[in-house]
């Protein structure tokens, strides 16, 4: 069958899931700069309390955007398409044969689609916060120091790379793969308190392009682009090495049996 018939195919298949896709990405984004805003902004009654300590206010957006994730993932439609909301996530699924790859292209496109909608969406409607030097659009830059490229690339796959062993581990064991949504979340949470200082934590190539498209600056866009996906291709590439003959596999997604 040729390429334009297997899109095409596919589209009128699944579009309901690639609109999950479509929608996660636009809901984190949503929320996540919601979450920015109220507790970073220092016009915030809610960063007023918490006081100058940045890393409480990373706790809090943590908390937010991780139980935001675990809340979707097991959303029925989450189930699903496996809430992805994310091309490197579907990449590295795609590499060990749990996604086709038509599927995995639309994917891509409805994830990007809804980070570049919500991207927008969010500079109108919070542009009088957004601006501030505390909440930078909302978008993942590298630090302005020496190696602060370097640095955030490095950072960028590590957690690109912790977050696709864990979805692995959790999902090739049939006790473990309904913690799967927890364990991302939890992760995303630890993430956002620990590592966005170096880079901005992104983990997601759409994510960053959605809001440094909106914020109409982009330094350092190939490193949130290259890292992620290179990591977590990588490293699904080495768990089909590691993984032992006869563990339990995930679904082939979107996953109409959820």
């Amino acid at each position: 069958m040729a390429f334009a018939a297997r899109m095409t195919q596919a589209l009128r298949r699944h579009w309901r899931h690639y609109l999950v896709e479509a929608g996660g990405i636009m809901a984190f984004l949503t929320v996540s700069g919601t979450a920015a805003v109220v507790f970073h902004h220092p016009a915030s009654a809610v960063a007023r309390a918490l006081g100058p300590h940045e890393w409480v206010q990373r706790m809090g957006v943590g908390m937010v955007v991780g139980g935001l994730i675990a809340a979707m993932a097991y959303s029925p439609w989450g189930k699903r398409s496996g809430a992805h909301f994310n091309p490197a996530v579907t990449l590295g699924f795609w590499q060990l044969g749990h996604i086709r790859t038509s599927d995995a292209l639309w994917y891509g496109l409805a994830q990007v689609a809804g980070a570049l909608a919500a991207g927008f969406g969010m500079r109108e409607l919070l542009a009088p916060w957004f601006g501030h030097s505390r909440i930078h659009d909302n978008t993942t830059e590298p630090l302005d120091a020496p190696h602060g490229w370097a640095l955030a690339l490095g950072a960028e796959m590590l957690i690109s790379a912790l977050l696709m062993l864990g979805l692995l581990w959790a999902l090739h064991s049939s006790t473990r793969k309904k913690w799967a949504g927890a364990l991302a979340g939890g992760l995303l949470a630890v993430f956002v308190v620990v590592e966005s200082p170096l880079s901005g934590m992104s983990l997601n190539p759409a994510r960053t392009l959605g809001t440094a498209a909106a914020a109409g600056r982009a330094p350092g866009l190939w490193l949130y682009v290259v890292g992620p996906l290179a990591a977590m291709w990588a490293t699904a590439a080495a768990y089909r090495c590691w993984r032992r003959p006869g563990t339990e596999r995930p679904p082939v997604y979107p996953d109409a049996a959820a």
